[in-house]
């Protein structure tokens, strides 16, 4: 073997040992980046959509997290388009919590593209599906208003938490027990408001609302449930909608209907109006939350509170 080959056969060698160097620090730095990463003080950090998942999320994971909630309120999902400072805060987070069902219609892409970095959970997914309503009035196979069966909202409170788990399974004790805690006010919470509507008249059980945001409400807890709109508020209530609606209340000699925190009232307004050229005197019975929850702070501001609020306003209503 001459010198100049060998030479070769050693630079050879030299740049095959440092290639495979190279792969193992990158394969290292890769083996890292799924590992669990958390924010300066120790927590978590989570982004989330609606009020009613942030207030889970805080439920179950305590002091372990750092929630971020996008839509505060008296924000509509239905119609809500993510800001840059809003996607910034996705990408800076470590767990996105959203809905799912197609409610944050406008970011259904932004989700797809963070899924592949990051883990990114809808709360719906383990819901069983033949136990959802139709969303044909939105042109998707499902109603996602899921939180008005507290049912429903228990299983998406144990998907939080086994996806807090998954993430972090340090501190699976501390999730566990976080979550048995709150699925247990939660159960009391479905009780409560079975025995409510049970005690308005069943001929007065009909609630009216500016959307169709409540049906499992009335699936749930035995209330007729009409909304001048459809399902999802994007959706445009027309003339025979309000004729219709209107003659249906006077016939039935309905005495309230409610507007709801995040929709314009005016068509409701509308409703009120054309039962008063008929003769029949329509109440607004209060103001409910339906796809935001009250001001952060207050009793409305968490899921349980929102919902007892709502159903305290309907039964006074309607009783």
């Amino acid at each position: 073997m001459t010198k100049k080959n060998s030479k070769y056969i050693k630079m050879r060698s030299l740049f095959c040992m440092l290639t495979l160097l190279m792969l193992a620090f990158v394969m290292t730095a890769c083996s890292n980046s799924k590992e669990t990463v958390k924010d300066d003080d120790g927590k978590i950090k989570v982004t989330t959509t609606i009020g009613m998942i942030t207030d889970a999320v805080k439920q179950v994971g305590g002091e372990h997290v750092n929630v971020n909630g996008l839509m505060k309120s008296g924000v509509d999902p239905h119609l809500y388009k993510a800001s840059q400072g809003d996607i910034k805060k996705l990408e800076q987070a470590d767990i996105i919590f959203y809905n799912g069902l197609h409610l944050e219609g406008k970011m259904v892409e932004v989700f797809e593209r963070m899924a592949k970095n990051k883990s990114t959970i809808a709360v719906s997914d383990d819901i069983d599906r033949s136990s959802l309503r139709s969303g044909d009035e939105m042109e998707t196979e499902y109603d996602p208003h899921i939180w008005f069966d507290v049912k429903h909202w228990m299983k998406a409170t144990e998907t939080i938490r086994d996806s807090l788990i998954e993430y972090d399974p340090d501190h699976k004790e501390d999730y566990e027990e976080n979550a048995k805690n709150y699925l247990n006010q939660l159960e009391e919470l479905d009780k409560e408001v079975a025995e409510k509507i049970a005690s308005i008249p069943e001929k007065g059980r009909v609630l009216v609302t500016a959307h169709d945001a409540f049906g499992y409400f009335g699936d749930a807890y035995g209330i007729k449930v009409m909304g001048l709109q459809g399902i999802s508020t994007a959706s445009e209530a027309g003339t025979k909608d309000l004729v219709d609606l209107r003659d249906f209340l006077v016939k039935n000699k309905i005495k309230a209907v409610f507007i709801e925190s995040s929709v314009p009232r005016r068509s409701i307004d509308a409703v009120i109006q054309g039962a008063k050229e008929k003769g029949h005197n329509l109440e607004i019975g209060g103001e409910l939350f339906s796809d935001a929850m009250g001001e952060e702070g207050t009793s409305e501001g968490t899921y349980v509170g929102m919902v007892r609020h709502n159903v305290n306003i309907i039964v006074q209503a309607l009783k």
